[in-house]
């Protein structure tokens, strides 16, 4: 071989070997590229996994605001301390360990559907307490209603009391007095009255309770006071003197009364006045005058 040869050839290696070097230059140079791209997304995987986690242990938070149920408040505190752990594990680790960032992602993956599940419990659980306080509404006011109709049956039985007790009071009618004299005739001056008679009906009442009763008659002497009769009866929280008292038998049908005052003191001239009563109520009245 001669040395034209050689030279040639030693060219030929030359220029192969600077094509090598130049390949794997330029192969080394795109592999560095390539790890730094590589380690860029992981780097950027890893702070998208920090924030769901981040994100996971504020609604955490925030949904401990909207319960008022302990066994489920302590579930949602043990998630809520395990997010965090597993966000400082998170942020110990390196962006290039590949191993520990995949458990790291599984954990995340559990810790999205344990959270789904509580946001659906507690949804249910707020629907339900919405239901809740709408039927608990609802039952108040059905109560105030149901406390009104009471009332207005207490009213209205109050009143139905009163018109029956109204309705059953005794009434005295055809009311006549008659001043006799000593011959028990009538007498027309004060002088000669011996004997004060009072006759009157008690009306036919079918709603009055059938039975015995006492009716009370004063004899009011001009000055307002009642001729004596020795004793008194009650009317309206006081007590009457009365100038005559008699018991009858009512069985609701008129009952015709008739009573007899003897004169036991001195009389002046003037208007004599009678009350009747009976069932503590005044049930009716009249008056007579008389001359000197």
């Amino acid at each position: 071989m001669n040395k034209k040869t050689l030279y040639a050839l030693i060219g030929v290696v030359i220029v192969a070997l600077l094509a090598v070097m130049g390949y794997l230059i330029y192969s080394l140079n795109e592999s560095n590229e390539q790890n730094k791209q590589m380690l860029e997304l992981a780097e950027m995987d890893k702070l998208e996994m920090q924030n769901e986690y981040e994100n996971f242990a504020r609604q955490y938070n925030e949904m401990k605001t909207q319960i008022n149920n302990d066994s489920l408040m302590a579930q949602l505190e043990q998630e809520q301390q395990r997010t965090q752990e597993l966000l400082e594990e998170l942020r110990r680790t390196k962006s290039n360990d590949a191993a520990e960032i995949t458990r790291l992602k599984k954990e995340l993956a559990t810790m999205r559907e344990v959270l789904k599940t509580f946001v659906a419990e507690i949804d249910s659980l707020n629907r339900l307490n919405t239901q809740l306080t709408n039927e608990n509404e609802n039952l108040r006011q059905q109560q105030v209603v149901q406390q009104q109709q009471i009332s207005s049956l207490s009213s209205e039985k109050a009143s139905l009391s009163d018109k029956v007790e109204i309705a059953s009071q005794l009434d005295a009618t055809a009311i006549s007095i008659t001043a006799l004299n000593k011959r028990q005739k009538a007498a027309k001056k004060i002088a000669d009255v011996k004997t004060f008679q009072v006759s009157f009906n008690i009306a036919r009442n079918v709603t009055a309770a059938a039975g015995n009763r006492t009716v009370y008659v004063r004899i009011l002497k001009p000055t307002g006071e009642a001729v004596n009769g020795g004793g008194t009866f009650a009317f309206e929280n006081r007590n009457l003197e009365y100038s005559m008292r008699k018991d009858i038998e009512y069985n609701g049908e008129e009952t015709p009364v008739t009573m007899y005052w003897n004169v036991t003191e001195m009389l002046v001239a003037g208007q004599y006045r009678v009350q009747i009563f009976a069932d503590g109520k005044n049930i009716g009245g009249g008056s007579i005058s008389f001359e000197k």
